[in-house]
């Protein structure tokens, strides 16, 4: 079979697409090129490589030599790595939000020739189904409005763009920045809490890491111990369910239901990171050693498993193997009971939760008792269950780990690296372990020496490759490690080079006219709308993330700039953080520590 264009990229997601029919383009002059040259509307397919429906998409579409022919003829195809190019994911995204009210990946969305977005959607299946179009409907209802309402997709698109490029400059407020702020948030947090469970709303179950650190500080400012309790009791309830890995340590992006026992199995980066952080803190607040253990565990599989030869960590590894999703980590009773045997087989069955009726044929192991209570079930001592527990642990993992493991996309990204710097880092100064410190510091070595040039720095790293402008994750994450790191070590270093960055971000990303930051620098590929990151997701946004680098960096250098840009920036999301404090919960722990200098 011969390959297509994506056959010379080096990220995996891209590669996993390399002999589709497709006639795929990567992002590009070339691509650009030919829509404006033929006068074609743009396909633009984002996702990533640990995506399981990015990969059902693929399947059912992309490798349909029918539905490949009808985009070969009347679309320029673009596929889109969205962790090589947040910049473009970021604009198509809010635009499909805009659009139709949700977004997700894979993120499919078309563009006119000179690359306005005027109509998108996530998901599509091939023939219609399940109340939803198929794609091939979508692309034959695409074709006719671009040959017979040019104009109206033209005004679509033209009305579309300038209110995205408006949504980039909003107003910084004349009201103060007042505890009050935090409180009000809290109470949003409060409200949204799900009081059975954990965590934050229903199903689909997301971590929401940044919440709870925002509610460690939160109670740490008021010693409010609801605050403590929403945080620990969701902390619990993770470490206990089937969003993390039981037998290898670190958690899995989310789960499907609201009880976290049933995880989309891909495992990422940037999660383990956060989760690591708020563990830590979580741990020094009450000293619990529940806490202290899954961050251990969860930094333990990350330099297993995550970290490359030359020190820096991968990005992601997938939910799919051949024999399904998630099938490295489902087990049967039968399996359970042929690797431990009819007495602990049994026994382990029940620890772990494991049962023949489960809905995916098999199940994913969770922690339905604490040690104590199971304990004392089985007649044993705690210490007596915590050696059994070990060693059954031990005896599964082997087995397991004789399984096909799931893919893994080793790009080195600079600011997910930035956030387990930072992981290690405080593991170092909360738990002790030299090899936490060596790890981080490693890390940061390798991010210098191999992402930084010119007194820039780059997006990612694969194979001897660098690609990409960085952009303001990268600068703000990475600032943060190196500002870990010298709280850690004392190594001025470290300092000096979070200087040097920060003033390489001012220079590149401030925005002069109206605050805030941009998402990518001046120097950066032009397109149709230059955002600005401040709602925060999975990750701190680029501007919570630079507010809270620069409030430290100000602290520990005395520099009043660094300060005042920092509140420029505050008062410019003050009154979002109001509106809508759970988009903020990073930028809110920035304005806790504002407060508290």
């Amino acid at each position: 079979m011969t390959p297509n264009r994506l056959i010379h990229e080096t990220s995996p997601y891209l590669l996993q697409h390399a002999y589709n029919p497709v006639d795929w383009y990567p992002w590009g002059a070339e691509a650009l090129q030919k829509a404006q040259r033929e006068d074609k509307p743009i396909f633009l397919s984002i996702g990533y490589s640990a995506c399981h429906w990015c990969h059902v998409m693929e399947r059912e579409s992309f490798e349909n030599h029918e539905i490949a022919n009808y985009l070969n003829e009347h679309f320029v195809s673009i596929k889109v790595d969205r962790e090589e190019r947040p910049d473009i994911d970021e604009i198509y995204m809010t635009a499909v939000q805009l659009l139709t009210g949700q977004g997700g990946w894979p993120l499919t969305v078309f563009l006119t020739p000179d690359l306005k977005p005027f109509f998108g959607g996530t998901y599509f299946p091939p023939q219609d189904r399940w109340g939803r179009p198929g794609l091939l409907t979508v692309l034959k209802a695409i074709v006719e409005l671009y040959r017979k309402e040019r104009e109206k997709i033209t005004e679509q698109a033209e009305r579309l763009t300038h209110y995205l490029n408006a949504m980039q400059h909003p107003k910084p407020s004349a009201l103060l920045l007042t505890p009050e702020l935090l409180q009000r948030a809290y109470l949003h947090f409060l409200q949204s809490f799900d009081r059975e469970h954990g965590g934050f709303g229903g199903a689909p179950k997301f971590p929401h890491s940044l919440e709870l650190s925002f509610l460690l500080r939160y109670w740490r400012r008021t010693q409010d111990p609801e605050a403590l309790h929403m945080v620990e009791f969701s902390l619990e309830k993770m470490a206990r369910g089937g969003i993390y890995d039981q037998l290898g340590g670190g958690f899995h992006r989310y789960t499907v239901d609201a009880q976290w026992r049933i995880p989309h199995f891909e495992k990422m980066l940037y999660d383990n990171a956060l989760l690591v952080w708020t563990y830590l803190e979580a741990y020094q607040a009450t000293q619990k050693s529940l806490y202290r253990q899954i961050a251990e565990e969860t930094l333990a599989y990350v330099l297993r498993e995550m970290t490359s030869p030359e020190g820096g960590f991968y990005s992601a590894q997938s939910a799919d193997t051949p024999e399904g999703e998630g099938a490295f980590y489902l087990w049967t009773p039968e399996e359970i009971h042929a690797v431990l045997g009819p007495d602990d087989g049994p026994r382990a069955c029940e620890y772990f939760g494991v049962d023949s009726s489960e809905e995916l044929g098999a199940s994913v192991l969770a922690r339905p008792y604490t040690v104590e209570e199971f304990a004392a079930r089985a007649g044993m001592t705690p210490s007596e269950c915590e050696a059994w527990l070990a060693r059954v642990r031990e005896k599964l993992c082997a087995v397991r780990e004789r399984r096909e493991r799931p893919a893994r996309d080793e790009k080195i990204l600079t600011a997910w690296n930035g956030l387990m710097i930072s992981a290690l880092a405080r593991a170092h100064q909360i738990l002790g372990g030299e090899q936490y410190l060596r790890a981080a510091q490693r890390a940061a070595q390798f991010c210098l020496e191999h992402l930084y040039k010119d007194k820039s720095l780059q997006r990612s790293y694969k194979d001897g490759q660098v690609k990409g402008n960085a952009y303001l994750e990268d600068y703000a994450f990475l600032i943060t490690a190196l500002l870990d790191l010298y709280e850690a070590d004392a190594d001025r270093r470290w300092l000096e080079m979070a200087k040097s960055l920060s003033a390489t971000l001012v220079e590149k990303f401030w925005d002069e006219h109206s605050g805030g930051f941009y998402f990518t620098s001046s120097d950066h590929e032009r397109l149709p709308v230059r955002t600005k990151s401040f709602f925060d997701g999975a990750t701190p946004s680029g501007n919570s993330a630079t507010t809270f680098a620069l409030l430290r960096l100000a602290r520990l250098t005395g520099e009043a700039t660094w300060r005042a840009r920092a509140e420029q920036t505050l008062r410019l999301c003050r009154d979002l953080m109001e509106q809508a404090p759970h988009a903020f919960s990073y930028m809110l722990s920035a304005l806790d520590f504002y407060l508290g200098q």
